[in-house]
């Protein structure tokens, strides 16, 4: 197989889905570990994973990328953008890290920090949003740490274990992306950070 890298970070790069990745997005997607702190809970079967795969690239306002880690080229997650219009320039903002060995690495975090950087650099977004069950404190942490602020919450949104959840809703500007970017710079003798692409 033809290793195709769409963008390149610093451990890992993004890549196309493509249909044979069906089998560990199916299982990721299923798992009860990862499904509860999803938007939908309800399981999916081969048919519908590759029918999702099959429809994500007819859409001219979504991006669904693969997460690799460069070493090994091995398939760890997904991300995407959903809804990027141009007259709004805005996106939301999805990432998954399936792969269990993976997780807890920082891997999530320098995903959620390389496409902001697409979204920012090359989609010309003005602003990325994201909503996240209140109790997914590790997602929480890395959507923090890569700079997205805190708006508001959606009271018990959801219903996981046996209880409703609240549902947090997080955003990034391109101003305050920016202003991250240059902070590092500033405070060592005005040298610019070593870009990744």
């Amino acid at each position: 197989m033809v290793t195709i890298k769409y963008y390149n970070g610093e451990r890992l790069y993004f890549r196309p889905l493509e249909p044979g990745d069906e089998e560990p997005l199916r299982r990721w997607r299923n798992d009860p570990e990862i499904w509860r702190t999803l938007d939908r809970g309800y399981p999916v079967n081969e048919f519908r994973e590759r029918e999702y795969i099959e429809k994500l690239y007819k859409s001219t306002e979504d991006v669904a990328l693969g997460i690799v880690v460069k070493e090994q080229h091995r398939l760890i997650g997904a991300t995407g953008l959903r809804g990027m219009t141009g007259a709004n320039r805005r996106a939301s903002f999805g990432i998954l890290i399936g792969d269990k060995e993976y997780q807890s690495h920082g891997f999530g975090t320098e995903a959620t920090r390389l496409i902001l950087r697409l979204a920012f650099e090359e989609y010309n977004l003005n602003r990325v949003e994201l909503s996240v069950l209140a109790d997914n404190t590790a997602a929480i942490r890395a959507y923090e740490r890569a700079g997205f602020v805190r708006e508001g919450v959606f009271r018990e949104s959801y219903f996981r274990g046996g209880r409703y959840v609240d549902a947090l809703q997080y955003a990034i500007l391109r101003s305050e992306w920016l202003r991250a970017e240059l902070e590092p710079a500033e405070s060592a003798d005005q040298v610019p950070r070593d870009r990744v692409a």
